[in-house]
């Protein structure tokens, strides 16, 4: 299946973006539309930091293991994606980069790397579905960027 990429410019530099990325907490935030239910270990934060969530989409529910397992600040964070009882596995990769005029462009990559056959017989289906999920998430990330901002000042 090919990945999902989504993409946002935000007016943060690289470092708080990842800063903020890099907390695991944080997510819940701009993703709890689609993923509930969060059931934190692991570190707050970083490699080793990870998550259980009900993730809803296109009218089912499961549960979905997210860990990061590789990240370098401020440019790179890399979560395994583990759902359908061990079916299916996935990376979900955070890419941060300085923009010529100041800010960030922030992008999401979801890559499926083994998935149930229905998934790959619907991945036209599925990869929309994840598209309209992901855009929304990333809108709802620069929104609460921007709140941060706002509440450190």
């Amino acid at each position: 299946m090919r990945s999902v990429i989504v993409s946002i410019d935000v007016p943060q530099a690289p470092e708080p973006v990842y800063d903020f990325l890099d907390v695991m907490a944080n997510h819940e935030l701009f993703t709890n539309h689609y993923l509930t239910n969060w059931r934190y270990g692991g570190p707050d934060r970083g490699v080793g930091s990870r998550v259980t969530v009900t993730a809803a989409l296109g009218g089912a529910k499961a549960d979905v293991g997210i860990e990061v397992i590789e990240a370098e600040r401020p440019w790179r964070i890399v979560e395994r994606n583990t759902g359908a009882g061990g079916r299916r596995r996935a990376r979900g990769t955070y890419r941060i980069e300085p923009l010529p005029a100041g800010g960030s462009r922030v992008s999401f990559e979801y890559a499926v790397l083994q998935a149930p056959l229905t998934e790959r017989l619907l991945a036209p289906l599925v990869r929309a579905t994840i598209r309209r999920a992901n855009r929304v998430g990333m809108r709802r990330m620069a929104a609460e960027l921007t709140c941060g901002e706002s509440a450190s000042r």
